[in-house]
C-alpha cells in the first residue's frame, strides 16, 4: 500500500506539473499573440500616418505650382477655386479619424476631389474615366489606397507626355475578391523602374495590404501588350455592413 501510494503520488504530481506547464504555455502564447496583434496594429497605424505625411507635401507642392501658374495667367477665379479645393482635401487628410479600412465609396469620393484638383492644374492633358459599380461602394479597402497609385500614374505616366493621356479606373467582384485596376496610357516601365519611387510606392502598398487584408491580397504593376501601364489590386471582398 505504501509503494502504491508513493507511485500514485508521483503520477499525480507529474500530471499536475504537466498541466500547469501546458496552462502556462497557453497563457504565454496568448500574450504573445496579443502583443503581436498590438504591434501589427501600431505598425499599420504608423504606416498610415507616414503615408499621410508623404501625401501632404505632394499635394501642397504640386498644387501650389498649379496655383502660381493660374495667377501668372491672371485666371484668378480658377486660382481661388484651386486654393479652396486644396484646403478641403488637406482637411480631409488631416482630420480623418485614422480608420485603417474605409468603404470604397469614401475612397472614391476622396479620389474624385483629388482628380478635380489635378484637372485644374493639368487641364485637357488629364483625362480620367471611372467604371466602378455602385454596389461595390460598401466594400472595405485600406484608406488612401488609390490616391498614391493615381499620383504615380500621373507623374510617371501621362505626366511625361506633352499631350497628356488617359487614366482608367475599373473595379469588379469575382469569387470573393475585389479587383481594382488603374490603367494609364503613358510610357511603359523599364526593368530598373522597380527601384525608383514607383517601386517604393508598390512595396509600401503591398506591405499595408498584407497587414490589413491578409495573404490573399496582392498588387501587381505590369506593362500592357500594346501601350501603357496597369496596376492591379486584389483584396478579399468584405463590406462595411
Amino acid at each position: 500500500m505504501v509503494y502504491m501510494q508513493f507511485y500514485t503520488g508521483i503520477v499525480i504530481y507529474g500530471a499536475t506539473v504537466a498541466v500547469d506547464n501546458i496552462v502556462s504555455s497557453i497563457r504565454h502564447l496568448a500574450r504573445s499573440e496579443a502583443e503581436a496583434a498590438r504591434l501589427a496594429g501600431e505598425l499599420s497605424k504608423a504606416q498610415l500616418e507616414a503615408l499621410r505625411r508623404q501625401l501632404e507635401p505632394h499635394f501642397l507642392f504640386n498644387t501650389l505650382d498649379g496655383i502660381a501658374g493660374l495667377v501668372r495667367e491672371r485666371r484668378n477665379e480658377a486660382a481661388v477655386e484651386m486654393i479652396a479645393g486644396l484646403g478641403c482635401l488637406l482637411r480631409r487628410v488631416v482630420e480623418d479619424s485614422g480608420r485603417q479600412l474605409v468603404p470604397l465609396g469614401e475612397e472614391m469620393s476622396f479620389l474624385e476631389s483629388y482628380v478635380h484638383l489635378q484637372s485644374m492644374r493639368l487641364g485637357e492633358r488629364l483625362k480620367v474615366t471611372v467604371d466602378v459599380p455602385m454596389e461595390l461602394y460598401t466594400a472595405l479597402v485600406p484608406q488612401l489606397l488609390l490616391q498614391p497609385l493615381l499620383e504615380n500614374a500621373i507623374v510617371h505616366g501621362i505626366g511625361k507626355l506633352a499631350e497628356g493621356g488617359r487614366i482608367r479606373l475599373t473595379a469588379h467582384e469575382s469569387e470573393g475578391s475585389l479587383w481594382l485596376s488603374l490603367y494609364n496610357d503613358g510610357p511603359v516601365l523599364s526593368r530598373p523602374a522597380a527601384s525608383d519611387r514607383v517601386g517604393l510606392g508598390l512595396s509600401n502598398t503591398r506591405g499595408r495590404l498584407l497587414k490589413l487584408c491578409g495573404a490573399e491580397s496582392s498588387v501587381e504593376l505590369r506593362n500592357c501588350a500594346e501601350a501603357g501601364v496597369e496596376t492591379i489590386i486584389k483584396i478579399p471582398f468584405r463590406t462595411a455592413a
